[in-house]
C-alpha cells in the first residue's frame, strides 16, 4: 500500500471559527425565533437553529492538531484516505478515523514513556477491583528517531560457545501506510525481527579470534570476531534488520552492541582460558628477552676479554642467567670465593 499525503488541509482555525459563529447564530435564532418573537416568530428558523445546536458539534471531530515529527493515518468507513504529516491545525472529514495499531504497545524504547495517565488509570482500576485494564493510547504516529533496547539474548557463536549479547537499534517510521496496514503491529514486528537478525549474525562469528573461521563468506579464514569486530558486526546486524522491515515502512538508522559476554555457565572456564593464554604470552616474552640478554652478556665478555670460558662454563653461565631472568622470585646469589676452575 502506497502512502498518500493529504495536502491543503490546514484549515483548522478557519473551520473552528466558522463552527463557533454558526453556533452563535443558532443561539440567536432560537432566542429571536422562539422567545422574543413568540407566535410571530419564524418556525423554520427556530427548527434549523435547534437542529444545528444538536448536531453542530460534529465538525469539531474533524479538527486535528499535529506537533512536529508526528503523523496521523486516516480511514473513512474502512478505506484508507491519506496521512497528515507536519505540524499544524488541520480540518478533515469529521467521520474519518485515526488508525495506529501500535498505540498501546510499550517496548523498552525511548518513545514509550507515558505522561502519567497510565499510572492514574491503573490506580483507578485497582481501587475499583478490576484486574484487566485497557489504557487508550494516542493514535498519532511518531516520526522521530527512537531507540529500541531489546532484552539480552543467549546465542551460540560459530564455535558453539554460548554468549549473551544485547543491542540498541535506532529506528523511525518513513512510510506510515506500510507501518499501519502491512503488518499487524509494527513495534512488535520490529522487536521480533531484531531478535531474529541478531541470532543470524552472531552465529557466524566467534566470540574471540579463532583459527580457520570464515566470517565474511568468501571461503578465506579471517580474524573477525564479536569482541574485536564490533563495528562490522553491528553494521551487518543493521543491514539484516533493514531487509526484514522494509515491508513495514521502517528505517533502521543504526544498530549498536550494548552488552557482550560469555554465558554464566562457561564464563569461569573461559576466564581461566584467557588467563592461561595471557600467562603463556607473558612467559614467551620473558624467555625471548632473557635469551637476548644472555647472548649480549656472552658477546660483551668475549669482546672485552674479561674472562675466557670454555663450553662447559658457558653452558653453566647460560643456565644460571636463564634461571635468574626467568624466575618468579628474586635470585639469591652464592659468592664463590675459590678458584674459577
Amino acid at each position: 500500500m502506497d502512502e498518500k499525503i493529504l495536502l491543503n488541509k490546514k484549515h483548522g482555525m478557519a473551520a473552528l471559527l466558522v463552527t463557533l459563529i454558526l453556533y452563535l447564530a443558532a443561539i440567536a435564532g432560537c432566542v429571536f425565533g422562539g422567545i422574543i418573537l413568540g407566535d410571530n416568530g419564524n418556525a423554520a428558523l427556530l427548527v434549523i437553529s435547534i437542529v444545528w445546536l444538536c448536531v453542530g458539534w460534529i465538525p469539531f471531530c474533524g479538527l486535528k492538531i499535529l506537533e512536529p515529527q508526528e503523523a496521523l493515518v486516516l480511514t473513512l468507513f474502512g478505506r484508507y484516505v491519506g496521512t497528515l504529516k507536519g505540524d499544524g491545525y488541520y480540518f478533515v472529514n469529521p467521520f474519518c478515523t485515526a488508525v495506529n495499531p501500535a498505540a498501546d504497545t510499550h517496548l523498552h524504547q525511548s518513545g514509550d514513556v507515558d505522561n502519567g495517565s497510565a499510572k492514574s488509570a491503573l490506580s483507578l482500576a485497582f481501587s475499583a477491583g478490576k484486574t484487566e485494564v485497557s489504557i487508550p493510547g494516542k493514535k498519532k504516529l511518531s516520526l522521530k528517531i527512537m531507540t529500541l533496547n531489546n532484552n539480552r539474548q543467549k546465542i551460540n557463536d560459530c564455535l558453539g560457545n554460548p554468549v549473551e549479547i544485547g543491542i540498541a537499534v535506532m529506528w523511525r517510521v518513513v512510510d506510515t501506510a506500510k507501518a499501519v496496514f502491512n503488518v499487524d503491529n509494527y513495534k512488535e514486528y520490529l522487536s521480533l525481527q531484531c531478535d531474529t537478525a541478531l541470532r543470524n549474525i552472531v552465529r557466524i562469528y566467534p566470540y574471540d579470534v579463532a583459527p580457520n573461521v570464515d566470517t565474511t563468506g568468501d571461503g578465506i579464514a579471517d580474524e573477525g570476531s564479536l569482541r574485536g569486530s564490533s563495528e562490522v558486526v553491528a553494521a551487518r546486524i543493521r543491514d539484516e534488520i533493514q531487509k526484514r522491515v522494509d515491508e513495514a515502512g521502517l528505517e533502521i538508522v543504526e544498530a549498536r552492541i550494548t552488552y557482550l559476554a560469555y554465558a554464566p555457565e562457561i564464563a569461569a572456564v573461559m576466564l581461566q582460558r584467557q588467563q592461561a593464554s595471557a600467562v603463556i604470552d607473558a612467559r614467551k616474552m620473558i624467555v625471548d628477552g632473557a635469551v637476548g640478554m644472555v647472548e649480549m652478556a656472552l658477546d660483551r665478555l668475549s669482546q672485552n676479554g674479561v674472562v675466557e670460558l670454555d663450553e662447559e662454563r658457558k653452558a653453566a653461565m647460560v643456565s644460571n642467567l636463564l634461571v635468574v631472568l626467568c624466575g618468579n622470585r628474586d635470585a639469591q646469589p652464592v659468592v664463590n670465593s675459590g678458584s674459577l676452575y
